[in-house]
């Protein structure tokens, strides 16, 4: 097991959940409506691919 698959998958999901956070709870108005969905589109595409990745090396 890799510790940057691991390291990246946690980021993933980290930036995924943040903008889900954003998305939710539309209180944090510095960042626009479209950043979240920016936040969100890329953290599942990471955490998939780093999910996969980290599938393949076990």
């Amino acid at each position: 097991m890799s510790f940057r698959t691991v390291a990246a998958l946690i980021g993933s999901i980290l930036i995924c959940s943040f903008g889900l956070f954003r998305l939710l709870n539309e209180t944090l108005s510095a960042t626009p409506l479209f950043v979240a969905y920016v936040f969100i589109i890329t953290g599942l595409i990471g955490a998939v691919v780093n999910a996969v990745k980290l599938g393949k090396s076990k």
